[in-house]
């Protein structure tokens, strides 16, 4: 005797070997025994073999007119038995038996189940509801393998160029845009990003990094609302000082400034000026939303997104001949010893006599100059007129440097300069990517560099203990060590960063572009106002929750930023070798199988360094260059340094990865942890 049964959600038969009242012992065709339920049981019978009656029930099943079925079920609940004596006759065979049993169970649009081999037949209205459905699923298929096919002779559709960045970044795995595009990948044999490419759906590669950016951080563009910039308050004291920036020509968020007093005099106050959009922006505000939102402003070579609204940033910004709002940090210092005596912080109006640039200025304000000696060209001014104010500076920032470096146990050392882009003849505004690209260098730790840094890290490990001795909690940058694996790390602790060197570090000198300083900003000018009694009027109070939500936020939003200008200074990196058509570069050998440029801020993978020991001097012939992934490989051609041994420069601070695939997170971090570094944006 053999059954067939149902055994989750499957139609099976075999030979009963044994019976119970409940329960039957059967045999399948495979030698396995499995142990049914009676009710489970659906039809038993002599003949034919089970592995005959499935397949020729699975024919018969796939003749059965649905619509018909349909007709002929009754309304109530049926078994399969029921409606093959009405579909076939009076007397149907087992093949027809079974049969109608698989087609009821495989057409649940039509019939729903009700138990065991019994159905019930959906209403008029859901059946045709279900067919319409089904219909649309067909149709989407059919678009589906029509987009693929398309993709994969190498065109691509509008629907699908269209949600390109969705597809590749942020999919919807149920959507027939991305289905497809999964598809013609499985036809052509390709990534879904090397499939789109071969497909022409990237007209532009520097539009998509610049895109994929704005759709991952900006969904919503990069336009402000319409937002007054509010007015700081009128009853600022105005100081008595000269004060000047240091930045780069192209800064426009001009945060900082310095001045001096009393030169040769033998006590000498520093004043450090922040600009102070803190002083009017209030927590909570609609600026400080957009701000909040932001978290900080985003470079990259020829372009910006600025934390705050232009017409903010010009009405706060230490504007050459402004009477600017700021928080000033004034520091005595004894002139011979550069020993600071006492410091205060003042909010005030601070006359800003000149906006000095260091991309000008490095040439002339050398070492030998501000020590005194003859410049071999005249000195601009208004840095001319600084000599001895410029002097002091750069006494005071080796001082200060010199310093750091005892609490850190080694010296900083700047080992590779920075690098600068300029696009030429571009106004500012949102490039292309067809311009014409100049790198240029920038010495780290130039004196006129220093001055910025060392001033900067002073402010903010000072302002950061006084917080932290009036129990005003902030937002602060520490390191425990300086071992391997001991990262930066953001609390609201004051704690030491040996890294820099200092008892506790609180970013509090770009309010203009980064919100962690204007949140801190916002702590000072409490402290500023009510002294031992602003941890009751600050606006974050101890063990704050929000401090500990803009931390996360920031972090994120930052580590983002700076992988995206990154990138696209890579990008523009690539872009330069294209135009330069350079085949061939010298670069030093850092890490196994990398090689880094000697000119150009390019890490690349090349093939004959595995042998090769860490620091070798090699001449590389270039590979193919990917504008999309920012991928270039090249080939050791010559070793340029024929020692028997090298040494290995102390470049450990800062390797930087290689580019990976688009599709993944690009990862191109470029430069020294940013502490280490002046605020200036340029930094």
């Amino acid at each position: 005797m053999y059954a067939l049964f149902e055994e989750a959600g499957k139609h099976l038969a075999g030979r009963i070997l044994s019976e119970a009242e409940s329960s039957a012992q059967v045999e399948l065709e495979s030698g396995k025994r499995v142990k049914v339920k009676a009710a489970n049981l659906l039809l038993r019978f002599d003949k034919p073999q089970p592995a005959q009656l499935l397949p020729a029930a699975q024919a018969i099943a796939a003749e059965i007119e649905l619509d018909l079925a349909w007709e002929f079920a009754p309304g109530e609940e049926f078994g399969f038995d029921d409606l093959a004596r009405e579909y076939f006759s009076a007397n149907p065979s087992l093949e027809q038996r079974a049969a109608m049993l698989l087609r009821l169970f495989d057409a649940p649009h039509y019939f729903r189940r009700s138990g065991k081999g019994r159905f019930r037949k959906a209403p008029a209205e859901i059946l045709q509801q279900a067919l319409a459905a089904i219909e649309r699923k067909k149709q989407v298929q059919a678009q589906i393998d029509t987009w693929a096919q398309d993709l994969a002779k190498g065109s691509c559709p509008a629907p699908i160029r269209d949600q390109l960045y969705r597809i590749l970044f942020k999919p919807d795995k149920n959507g027939p845009e991305y289905k497809a595009v999964v598809e013609a990948s499985r036809l052509a044999h390709k990534a879904p990003l090397a499939l789109l490419q071969d497909a022409g759906a990237i007209d532009s590669p520097y539009q998509f990094h610049w895109k994929r950016f704005l759709f991952e951080h900006f969904p919503k563009g990069t336009d402000f609302p319409a937002l007054q910039a509010p007015p700081a308050p009128a009853d600022l004291p105005q100081a008595t000082v000269r004060a000047f920036s240091i930045d780069d020509s192209a800064t426009t968020e001009i945060d900082d400034a310095l001045s001096l007093q009393g030169l040769g005099t033998g006590t000498v106050t520093l004043g450090i000026h922040i600009a102070a959009p803190g002083l009017a922006i209030a927590p909570g505000s609609p600026l400080d939303q957009v701000a909040r939102q932001r978290l900080s402003t985003v470079y990259m070579p020829g372009h910006k997104i600025t934390m705050l609204p232009d017409d903010v940033v010009q009405a706060y910004t230490l504007q050459e001949g402004c009477d600017c709002p700021a928080v000033s940090l004034y520091l005595v210092l004894d002139e011979a010893t550069l020993e600071v005596r006492e410091s205060s912080t003042r909010l005030e109006r601070v006359p800003i006599v000149a906006n000095l640039r260091h991309d000008k200025l490095d040439a002339f304000v050398t070492e030998e100059w501000l020590a005194g000696a003859a410049p071999a060209a005249p000195v601009p001014e208004p840095a001319a007129s600084l000599q001895q104010e410029l002097g002091f500076l750069w006494r005071l920032a080796q001082h200060l440097k010199a310093q750091r470096e005892v609490v850190r146990g080694k010296p900083e050392t700047f080992n590779r300069p920075d690098y600068t882009f300029r696009l030429v003849g571009h106004d500012g505004a949102e490039p292309d990517g067809s311009e014409q690209v100049e790198i240029g260098v920038r010495r780290r730790g130039a004196p006129l560099d220093l001055m910025v840094a060392e001033a900067m890290i002073l402010a903010n490990s000072t302002w950061g203990l006084w917080l932290g001795e009036l129990g005003v909690p902030g937002i602060y940058r520490s390191q425990a060590s300086l071992a391997p694996g001991m990262k930066v790390r953001m609390g609201t602790r004051a704690l030491p960063h040996a890294g820099i060197g200092v008892k506790a570090y609180a970013w509090s000198t770009s309010p203009l572009r980064r919100y962690t300083d204007l949140v801190n900003q916002w702590q000072i000018i409490a402290a500023a106002r009510h002294g031992r009694t602003a941890a009751l009027a600050a606006p974050f109070k101890p063990k704050d929750a929000e401090l500990l939500s803009v931390i996360s936020s920031f972090d994120a939003a930052y580590t983002a930023y700076n992988g995206y200008q990154a990138a696209m200074e890579r990008f523009w990196t690539l872009r330069y070798l294209r135009q330069h058509g350079m085949q061939e570069l010298v670069g030093t050998v850092f890490r196994e199988g990398l090689v880094r440029a000697d000119d150009l801020p390019l890490v690349l993978p090349v093939l004959g360094t595995d042998a090769l020991p860490r620091g070798s001097h090699v001449r590389v012939r270039l590979g193919a260059i990917d504008d999309i992934t920012l991928e270039v490989s090249g080939t050791v051609i010559e070793r340029l340094d024929l020692a028997a041994d090298v040494s290995a420069p102390d470049d450990t601070e800062d390797e930087e990865p290689v580019a990976g695939p688009i599709a993944i997170a690009v990862d191109v971090t470029e430069g020294a942890e940013p502490d280490n570094a002046s605020d200036n944006p340029a930094s």
